[in-house]
Formats: structure tokens, sequence, C-alpha cells
């Protein structure tokens, strides 16, 4: 998936600027855009993540931060497996991680006191 930078620029977000902004209240919403199935003891699915403000007014798409070769698109991080995202979400300070695995599906994470520790 790619979007058009200048249409989408304000509403996109690095993995830096998403850690800094749960540290300031965001959520991270998770979302399952492809079913997962299981292959032996590995998930395997597709789920994008994105910043939203606690009331639901401002909502930002996480996105690879490496400059792509088309400088006028920006592409959507998206994990491809279960392990890879709980690692990112633990990375980003979370105490827990809870993944949908149909598509269409959602959770929310926020930082707790004591999770970016």
């Amino acid at each position: 998936m790619t979007f058009d930078l200048g249409k989408t620029a304000p509403n996109v977000v690095t993995e830096g600027r998403l850690r800094s902004l749960m540290v300031e209240g965001f959520n991270a919403e998770v979302i399952c855009t492809s079913s997962a199935t299981r292959k032996a003891a590995v998930w395997y699915g597709k789920w994008v993540i994105r910043g939203v403000s606690q009331d639901g007014s401002s909502e930002r798409l996480l996105v690879l931060s490496r400059a792509s070769a088309d400088k006028d698109e920006v592409q959507i991080r998206e994990f491809k497996t279960a392990n890879g995202l709980i690692s990112f979400l633990s990375d980003l300070g979370c105490s827990h991680a809870n993944i949908p695995l149909k598509e269409g599906g959602r959770s929310t994470h926020t930082l707790h006191e004591g999770d970016a520790d």
C-alpha cells in the first residue's frame, strides 16, 4: 500500500513520532487488514497501526521512516506476523498486546503509568 505524500502527509506518522504521541496520550490502534492464519506455531496476517488521539479527533497512519525510491509516496508500515506486531508494540512501551485475527478487527493500545519506562 502506498499513499500520495501531498494528500496524506499530515495524517501519517513514523515510529519515533508515534512513540512520542503515545507518551502524550495518543492510542495505538491495530487494524487487521487480512485475516490471520496459523502455520505451525506462527500466525500470519496483515496488520497496520494508526495513532489516534483520546478524543478521536486526530488519526495518523504509521508509515515507514526510510525514504522510498519515489519521493512523492510514503509506504504504510504493514506487519505480516503476529510476532513482529507484538515486538513492535513492546518496543513502543506497551505492556500487553491484543491482536485482532479477523479482517476489519481493531484493538486499542494505551500506555499506562510505568509502561514507557
